[in-house]
């Protein structure tokens, strides 16, 4: 996994603005519009191939979002809404530590976690199935996954991902909970000491619109 990175003046400003750029994996067999800063609209055709979508700048840099030199925690999230004329739900939504191999979907990778739509499962460092989270995802609806990073102790941040559906919390757990030590997978790149961007993973036939600009979003994150 790469070192921790400085964000330029104008990715810092980017960020700050919900303004993150999807760049198009090799071998991405669909399309990805820029709709408006913040938002953009994919879609991938029949049969195509698994793909790792990633966002630019990282949503969290640890240079500026570090809570344990900041004081202060950082939660990051974004939205996607399935579009009711998307032929599946094969989508998945996610984090990384970068790099990551854009034929691998989110999750599956070391550095990664996603929820999968197609199962409801999430998936850390894991592609032998996952765990069951939440029900599978379904045409219409809107997503939102987000991660939690808290100064409580002092080599590594207390880390907690979210989850929502329609503006509501459908759940969430712990990057530290009790793992099972003969299946589960380390979960580095993922503890704050990495820079994370939004992963967002899709194969076969799937619609979607992607929403990074906060006042766009069903879910307030940030509320108290």
């Amino acid at each position: 996994m790469l070192p921790r990175t400085t964000p330029s003046p104008l990715a810092s400003t980017a960020l700050e603005a919900g303004n993150i750029r999807l760049i198009q994996p090799v071998g991405f067999s669909g399309k990805l519009d820029w709709l408006s800063p913040g938002r953009w609209d994919g879609s991938t055709v029949k049969n195509s191939p698994d793909r790792c979508i990633i966002g630019y700048p990282p949503l969290y840099a640890v240079t500026q979002h570090d809570p344990l030199r900041s004081g202060r925690p950082k939660t990051i999230y974004y939205e996607v809404k399935l579009r009711n004329n998307s032929p599946t739900v094969f989508l998945a939504l996610g984090f990384t530590a970068l790099p990551y191999p854009s034929f691998r979907m989110p999750g599956w990778h070391r550095g990664s976690l996603a929820v999968h739509g197609d199962d409801g499962h999430k998936y850390i460092n894991d592609r032998w199935g996952g765990k069951d989270f939440t029900d599978e995802f379904r045409r219409g609806d809107t997503y939102g996954i987000g991660m939690t990073f808290r100064a409580v102790g002092q080599s590594k941040p207390q880390v907690d991902i979210f989850f929502t559906r329609n503006g509501t919390m459908t759940g969430g757990w712990a990057l530290h909970e009790e793992t099972d030590s003969r299946e589960d997978l380390p979960v580095t790149g993922l503890e704050g000491l990495h820079d994370l961007s939004c992963a967002i993973g899709t194969y076969d036939a799937v619609s979607f619109e992607a929403i990074f600009d906060a006042t766009k979003w069903l879910y307030n994150p940030y509320q108290v």
